[in-house]
């Protein structure tokens, strides 16, 4: 492994970690994150939905959505989703809290609202090591079926840019050969650490 990779959406429960989860399983070193104030999942209405802080087990949302209304969190797949998580990590975490975690290579996003969120928080951070981390946009719709697409996609893309040396030479290369591919736009911008 060449390079440290970070999945990023709003809530770090459906896009950032389907593609964690499909990194992990693949070898790469990788974390996941939200941008959010708060983790949010779908309720009963739109009006409703359940509220957590980051930081709160996957399980405990498991079990306390289990028992509020189990074949509704079935039927939603959202009990799924849940089960997915806690088997690649115990709780959602915030991306302007990881500072602690270390420094990463690439930063993965889903949505541009979560882009520009994430690049923020870079840019607000001391810029002491001097070391470029690449920041990358695929936009994602959240559902279930457009989070597995985006992740393979996510997963492609990062073992393309761990098929390189350094990135930093050939990131033009990689984006142009990906939207071309498969018809997707990407996004991506450069910061410091």
């Amino acid at each position: 492994m060449r390079f440290r990779y970070a999945m990023v959406c709003s809530s770090n429960q459906n896009r950032s970690m389907e593609a964690h989860a499909l990194l992990k399983r693949q070898g790469l070193d990788v974390a996941s994150y939200g941008t959010g104030s708060h983790v949010k999942l779908p309720g009963p209405s739109v009006r409703e939905p359940n509220v957590y802080d980051f930081g709160t087990p996957y399980k405990q949302m498991f079990d306390e959505l289990r028992r509020k209304d189990p074949e509704l969190y079935k039927r939603n797949g959202i009990l799924q989703m849940l089960k997915r998580n806690l088997s690649v990590k115990l709780a959602p975490q915030r991306w302007q809290d990881n500072a602690g975690d270390g420094v990463f290579d690439v930063v993965m996003t889903f949505e541009e609202k979560v882009f520009d969120s994430v690049l923020e928080d870079l840019n607000n951070r001391e810029q002491s090591l001097m070391k470029t981390i690449l920041v990358m946009n695929l936009e994602v719709k959240d559902n279930h079926e457009e989070a597995a697409i985006g992740g393979r996609l996510a997963l492609e893309l990062c073992q393309e840019i761990e098929g390189n040396e350094t990135w930093e030479d050939t990131i033009d290369d990689i984006v142009a050969g990906f939207e071309k591919q498969h018809r997707r736009k990407l996004v991506y911008s450069i910061s410091f650490y």
